[in-house]
């Protein structure tokens, strides 16, 4: 019996999970599911295609509705969706970082936060500008997380997991300098 696109994208995850980025191999993807390496390419075109869909689907499974109201306090849902989804999954952050950056993919929360700034009257360039710099918050500060919780779980340090997270005090200095330039004086906090 056949794979389809999704269980392969399924057992991806499920490797990902459980071997981390570098060991989400062709090959080791094609023994869990039982299959040639060479089957996979029936459904992508090469493993960037693959871990362009595994992207997007850690970022479909963290998805929720968005609150309505003010662009900060929309952006700020988009990028705690975003942190939550990336560290739901092993090396999560490495690799929906990595296939954003390759602009293979994962660019659901880029988008968001795109209409968010400019539905508040920020320009075009400065909206897709934020949404870059908020991004780029985002995955370094996950990939800190994530890389810490995985280095103390593997022994690999001796440091204790961190009391709490920085991150919506981080997210929001950068919200508030990107609220200095907004257009109007409607300057609304969160």
């Amino acid at each position: 019996m056949g794979h389809h696109r999704h269980d392969v994208v399924e057992q991806a995850l499920v490797v990902l999970d459980a071997y981390g980025l570098a060991d989400l191999t062709m090959r080791r993807l094609g023994s869990e599911l039982g299959v040639q390496p060479s089957a996979l390419y029936h459904h992508f075109t090469n493993k960037q295609s693959l871990l362009a869909a595994v992207a997007d689907e850690i970022l479909a499974r963290g998805a929720r509705p968005l609150p309505d109201g003010a662009w900060d306090r929309r952006a700020a849902a988009v990028c705690g969706q975003l942190r939550d989804a990336m560290l739901a999954y092993r090396d999560g952050a490495d690799l929906v970082a990595t296939v954003y950056a390759f602009g293979l993919g994962a660019s659901a929360p880029y988008d968001a936060l795109v209409d968010a700034l400019a539905s508040a009257g920020f320009s075009a360039d400065l909206s897709r500008t934020a949404a870059r710099t908020l991004l780029h918050f985002v995955f370094g500060h996950a990939a800190d997380e994530q890389t810490h919780l995985q280095a103390g779980s593997a022994g690999a340090i001796t440091d204790e997991p961190r009391d709490a997270s920085d991150f919506d005090l981080g997210l929001s200095l950068v919200l508030d300098g990107i609220r200095l330039r907004q257009p109007t004086d409607l300057h609304q906090p969160l």
